[in-house]
This record gives C-alpha cells, sequence and structure tokens, in this order.
C-alpha cells in the first residue's frame, strides 16, 4: 500500500536502480530484507568508500524496494532495463507520497495537456502549494527543497520519463510491467505520462 505520509529524506540517492536491481536478486535468494541490508553492508557490494554512507545508501534503496510486491520484485531482478526502471520508479512513489502526488498532479497531468516540458518552477509551485497543507513540507530547510528538486528531476531522467531537455516523454511500460502493477493496484499506472485513454486500457 502507497505510504500516505509526507516523508521528505528521499536525498541519499536518485534512482538507485543499480543497487535496487542488486537489492532485488538479493532478496530473492534470500528472502529476508534484513539479511539483504547485511549483505549489502559486509560485502560493500554497493561499493561506497565509508560504512555510514553504505548503511544508508543500503537502508535507502530496501525501504524503497520492501513497498514491491513479490512479482513486481522477481520482474525487477530479472527483466529488461526499461522494466526495471519503471518498477524502481514504482517503489519510488510508493514510498514516498511527495514523489508520488508530484508523478500524477504535475508529470502526467502537464503530458496529458500537451505541456511536455517540465521544469523547476512547477517543483517549486508543487512544493509550496504542499507546504500550506503539510507540516513536514514546510518545515523542509531551503537547501533541503533546492536538493529534493535536483534529486526528483534526476529520478525522472533516469526512469525515463524525462528526456534531453527535461521534455516529458510518454511511458511505454511492458506487458509484464502492467500486469504486476494492476494486480497490486491499478491506480498506481497513473504515476507514468500516458494519455487517458491508454491509462483506461492498462488499468483494465
Amino acid at each position: 500500500m502507497a505510504d500516505t505520509a509526507y516523508r521528505m529524506a528521499f536525498t541519499a540517492g536518485a534512482l538507485l536502480l543499480r543497487e535496487s536491481v542488486l537489492a532485488a536478486e538479493l532478496y530473492t535468494r534470500l528472502g529476508d530484507w534484513g539479511t539483504v541490508r547485511r549483505e549489502l553492508r559486509t560485502g560493500n557490494l554497493l561499493q561506497i568508500r565509508t560504512a555510514s554512507a553504505a548503511e544508508r545508501r543500503g537502508r535507502e534503496v530496501v525501504q524503497r524496494l520492501e513497498n514491491l510486491t513479490p512479482a513486481q520484485l522477481s520482474l525487477l531482478a530479472t527483466g529488461e532495463r526499461r522494466e526495471q526502471a519503471a518498477l524502481v520508479w514504482l517503489a519510488s512513489c510508493k514510498r514516498y507520497r511527495f514523489i508520488r502526488d508530484f508523478a500524477t498532479e504535475i508529470v502526467r497531468e502537464k503530458f496529458v495537456r500537451l505541456d511536455p516540458h517540465l521544469t523547476y518552477d512547477d517543483f517549486d509551485i508543487f512544493f509550496n502549494r504542499q507546504a500550506e497543507w503539510h507540516t513536514e513540507v514546510d518545515r523542509t530547510e531551503p537547501s533541503t527543497r533546492t536538493k529534493l528538486r535536483s534529486t526528483l528531476f534526476a529520478m525522472l531522467r533516469e526512469a525515463d520519463i524525462l528526456a534531453a531537455g527535461d521534455l516529458i516523454q510518454p511511458a511505454l511500460l511492458s506487458p509484464a510491467v502492467i500486469r504486476a502493477i494492476r494486480a497490486d493496484d491499478p491506480d498506481q499506472l497513473a504515476i507514468f505520462p500516458v494519455a487517458d485513454g491508454q491509462l483506461k486500457e492498462w488499468r483494465t
């Protein structure tokens, strides 16, 4: 189930695709997230210099992936790169309501309105709007806000949602990804930029 809290701590890394695939592969063998975190840390599988940074990165990856279903995790471990990127984006949206709402209320809506250029102003307007209703957002320091914006745009690029020039491009989800998401919650498909008619087809 998607998280309802507005956590504002997703700057430990952008999409973390490579790390997420590695963690998913470990989980399919080990079947326990605590063990996965230990393996990532003790084996320095994330190839990070300091133990504290490795621990933080591993914790972030696991906290995102814990939100995926077994079918989604299996596809993440074995799928094609584009499928993996879509599923890691899904995991990020399920972990962070702020990201999910930005994806559905800003990114997809702009795409549907044929306004494909995503800008920092779009982020700032969304951020200020959420700050009026969510103290977690309102308490965010200006420097952290800048880092959150930079991280989120990097995630969108790595997830193949933003192309060169920060243009929103239509999502090309494989049938396997669509099935894996639809079986959990069809409404989650709205985190991807897609026309209304296509979204309706995916949901049914």
